[in-house]
């Protein structure tokens, strides 16, 4: 049976685009970030991270640094009953500092390759009713570019976006 996925971009939706971020100590949660996760949970519906992290192409930071604080993030919703299935970021940047992530690739949003990455990893992923939510309009067009509904976040109530986001796709 298909399953449904709520795609996030990370900085500027689930926690506050300080830029570059990847120490713990700096994350800050968007408002109803949490609650608009564990909600998801209940539904059965999965939840993903899509990511550019170009700050490890640009030597800011290791890509150890990304795995670290993405598990962190799930260790936090886990003491609110929430989680999210699966982080996938983009450690490139074509203009890097770093030799090996300094490339052009198809994973960096707008391109569709981190929600390919998911939909392979996924099969069971029902792409026709799943929506990826991002802050800028480069997350809609990757989105929409994959077969998604692609919803550009301006900073409302996160839960109640997803909540009627959800009714509206037969929830």
């Amino acid at each position: 049976m298909k399953k449904r996925a709520v795609f996030f971009d990370r900085d500027g939706v689930l926690n506050q685009d300080i830029g570059y971020l990847y120490k713990k100590a700096d994350f800050v949660w968007m408002p109803n970030a949490i609650e608009a996760i564990r909600y998801i949970n209940q539904k059965q519906i999965y939840v993903f991270v899509i990511t550019n992290q170009s700050g490890i192409a640009r030597g800011y930071y290791e890509e150890e640094d990304v795995k670290q604080l993405h598990q962190w993030m799930n260790e936090e919703l886990a003491k609110y009953d929430a989680h999210i299935d699966d982080f996938f970021y983009c450690p490139h940047y074509e203009n890097g500092n770093v030799e090996k992530y300094a490339i052009s690739c198809n994973c960096r949003k707008p391109k569709t390759g981190l929600i390919e990455q998911a939909f392979s990893k996924y099969e069971d992923v029902d792409r026709q009713n799943s929506i990826m939510i991002g802050d800028k309009l480069s997350d809609v067009e990757c989105a929409e570019t994959a077969g998604l509904r692609g919803i550009h976040y301006k900073g409302e109530n996160l839960l109640n976006l997803v909540q009627c986001e959800l009714r509206n796709r037969n929830s």
